[in-house]
């Protein structure tokens, strides 16, 4: 049996620059490698979440798919966090909530600039797009917040070392971003 706890990973809706500033912490990868052992992620290619100790979450949540994979990564990780803009309120696809699904598809597969073959997407390996984009709050249940668009890779190295030690995360007001 490993010391070391699991780690999950993954990016709903939104542009996986949350999962890119985890990455720029650099060099400290290598250091927390020796605590963590990465369950699902974009460094495993692991297609569903297992048990974990954490899960951090980006992205709002856009489809049926999304709302899938976030109750699956409530049922397995002790502690889930929001990571982001888009976790924590919608971010920039939520930007489409002010305009009717049926209008967005439309301008986007319709009568949009460039379209050659006008036809709305309705393949059955799609996922059913929700009305509005959600935070992940309003569908789980959220242990921590992680703000920014996206956080340092700072706040994810004091988020991560605080719990590794034992200790409730202490994020500074220096570390906080909220752009």
């Amino acid at each position: 049996m490993t010391d070391k706890i699991r780690i999950a990973t993954t990016s709903l809706a939104g542009c996986f620059g949350c999962h890119m500033s985890f990455l720029d912490i650099d060099e400290r990868l290598l250091e927390l490698i020796q605590h963590v052992e990465f369950d699902r992620s974009p460094l495993t290619d692991i297609e569903h979440c297992g048990p974990c100790d954490i899960g951090l979450i980006e992205g709002g949540v856009c489809n049926s798919e999304n709302v899938h994979v976030l109750r699956e990564f409530r049922e397995h990780c002790k502690i889930l966090v929001a990571v982001g803009a888009c976790a924590i309120n919608g971010g920039l696809p939520a930007m489409r909530n002010f305009v009717p699904l049926e209008d967005c598809l439309n301008e986007s597969y319709m009568t949009g600039i460039g379209i050659e073959n006008p036809q709305i997407p309705n393949d059955p390996e799609l996922p059913l797009l929700l009305d509005k984009v959600r935070p992940i709050h309003e569908i789980v249940k959220i242990d921590y917040f992680l703000p920014g668009c996206p956080p340092s890779a700072d706040v994810f190295w004091k988020f991560l070392t605080d719990l590794l030690a034992g200790q409730e995360p202490s994020l500074t007001y220096e570390l906080l971003r909220y752009d």
